[in-house]
């Protein structure tokens, strides 16, 4: 290893341990400081038995530091990095931290920019969820900038965009603005024209492969030093369609010796023959690339403030090339880890949950047993509680997992005073009643609020229990609203004891149907499905109603059918 490649370790390795100190207020760990250094400095790799070593002594300079020192040495070293621990660490009256140099801008202006590929998985709506707290909270803007511009690889659902503007509804937010990236080509051109005209970008005929090579040898392609004439034309053929994919690229230029190869001479258009699903774009054959048009795009409408995932580091230092080309300011960036979800056997992608659809495995985006927003809704949990729990996963850089029990919590606490109770029995157990029992039940519609009055339930000649609610012979059991029955000679025989044999703690109460007026119900759920018999009463429910099945759980009537009703279940 030379000498200026050992200085690069040690810069960069300090940088790292101070980072991994300061976060943690304690001492650097050489094991927590290796991976994050080997992965922003790529070309270490090859040197891999000599770096830890040289990592070691740094390590252990930075921890014979007191932390004032290690803040301060950070500061000098990386203070965007240091903004961004700090922001992280805040605690006042918010759940979020504050955006970095807020008190800097007139105005805090964000951008939630989906893939319109698809309906929106519970993942996304931590990025709405976020940006539209702190647009709150700053009296700010933000919009919904679809970046649209690969009509191949991540190809444009049409009804994506109207889906994801009535999830962004659902959450509770209205952006100040939507734009479609695919609408804004002709603006994307006119800046390369202009980045050509700076010098700072080539057309190049290399094929993939053979670029590949020369990035990673830190080698320049033979078409970087064309004319400005030349590139000027042959962009304006990749406009015009004058090439096949594949055959033509713009490229940004860069340093094509930049330690990073991933940053070096990188893609700004490509061509593409696929025709865009949008009928007004659909003409077009040169598309940007993502790094060039959201770059673009953040500087023309005023973007103060971007969060992305902490994969996409790359991206900014991508476009910081563009910036400096330009002259413009780049903007604030919070990177966050990704969010892991439990609870669900179909993994939370929007290609893996339109491949399931696409086969019927799935019946929908709003398929109980789907990760998607569309699901919950339709589940009957509010927007207000996704929200919550997603403000509450805060914006640190590594993964953070979300328990749906985290939402289900969150919704109890809105539902819970509003949602009327009743009964249903899942794979019901039917017992004949003796003993001359009440003809009618009257349990309260909700135990908090007897001014709503009670719900009148037919008992006839049996009762239908769960399975696991069916006592031993000689067993009582107390049947909610109605009274205290004894299982004696195969039937439920009615004794006419008072509540307190129950307070006493002698008799478990369980809920029931009637046998023969009870209603066919269908439960949705995340599992799939379970079929049940309801108390009368919830044949007459509206649509969309959310109630609670006592000991079963919350849940939204969705429809009644000719042969049975059919409910979404939401959580316990």
């Amino acid at each position: 290893m030379d000498d200026e490649l050992r200085e690069r370790v040690e810069r960069e390795a300090e940088k790292h341990a101070l980072l991994n100190a300061v976060k943690h207020e304690s001492d650097a760990d050489v094991g927590a400081v290796m991976g994050p250094l080997m992965g922003d400095n790529p070309d270490f790799r090859e040197h891999a038995d000599a770096v830890p070593g040289i990592v070691g002594g740094v390590v252990g300079r930075v921890n014979d530091l007191d932390y004032d020192e290690k803040r301060d040495r950070l500061e000098d070293l990386a203070p965007e990095e240091l903004a961004e621990i700090e922001a992280e660490d805040e605690a006042d009256e918010h759940d979020l931290p504050s955006l970095p140099n807020a008190e800097e801008y007139d105005e805090i202006r964000m951008r939630c920019a989906p893939n319109p590929n698809g309906p929106w998985h519970v993942g996304h709506a931590r990025m709405p969820a976020v940006i539209g707290t702190y647009r709150d909270r700053y009296d700010g803007w933000f919009c919904v900038r679809f970046d649209d511009t690969d009509p191949e690889t991540k190809r444009p659902d049409i009804d994506a965009y109207d889906a994801i503007l009535e999830d962004l509804e659902y959450l509770g937010f209205e952006p100040d603005a939507v734009y479609r990236a695919s609408d804004r080509l002709e603006t994307y051109y006119d800046h390369a024209r202009e980045l050509i005209a700076l010098g700072g970008a080539y057309t190049c005929s290399c094929s993939g492969e053979a670029f590949s090579e020369l990035k990673n040898a830190g080698e320049p392609c033979p078409h970087r030093d064309k004319d400005v004439e030349t590139v000027r034309e042959e962009f304006e053929a990749m406009i015009d369609g004058a090439y096949d994919s594949g055959e033509m690229v713009l490229r940004v230029k860069t340093d094509i010796e930049h330690k990073n190869p991933a940053l070096r001479d990188w893609v700004a258009f490509r061509m593409i023959d696929t025709p865009h699903p949008r009928e007004e774009v659909s003409e077009y054959r040169c598309w940007p690339m993502l790094d060039f048009q959201s770059g673009v795009d953040d500087h023309l409408i005023g973007i103060t403030h971007i969060i992305r995932g902490i994969d996409l580091q790359d991206s900014a230092k991508r476009q910081r090339f563009v910036y400096e080309y330009f002259g413009w300011e780049y903007p604030e960036v919070v990177h966050w880890g990704h969010v892991q979800l439990d609870d669900y056997d179909v993994k939370m992608s929007t290609s893996t949950i339109s491949e399931l659809i696409e086969k019927g495995e799935l019946d929908g985006w709003d398929d109980a047993r789907a990760p998607t927003i569309r699901s919950l809704r339709r589940r009957g949990i509010r927007g207000e509680a996704i929200v919550d729990a997603m403000v509450a996963l805060g914006t640190s850089t590594s993964d953070v997992d979300l328990a749906m029990s985290s939402i289900y919590a969150n919704n109890r606490e809105l539902i819970d005073d509003e949602s009327d109770r009743r009964f249903l029995v899942r794979g019901g157990t039917e017992l004949p009643l003796g003993g001359s029992p009440p003809e009618e039940a009257n349990p309260p519609l909700h135990p908090d609020h007897e001014d709503r009055g009670v719900r009148e339930i037919p008992v006839g000649d049996a009762v239908l229990l769960e399975p696991g609610d069916v006592p031993q012979r000689e067993e009582r059991v107390w049947l909610k609203g109605l009274g205290c029955f004894q299982y004696t000679r195969d039937a439920l025989q009615y004794t006419g004891e008072d509540i307190d044999v129950v307070r006493e703690g002698d008799v478990d109460v369980v809920h029931w149907v009637p046998a023969s007026q009870s209603v066919p119900v269908r439960m949705r759920t995340p599992e799939g499905g379970v079929g049940g018999r309801a108390e009368p009463g919830v044949a007459d429910l509206e649509p969309d109603e959310v109630i609670q099945f006592e000991r079963v759980g919350f849940a939204r009537i969705d429809r009644h059918e000719d042969d049975e009703t059919v409910v979404y279940y939401a959580h316990p």
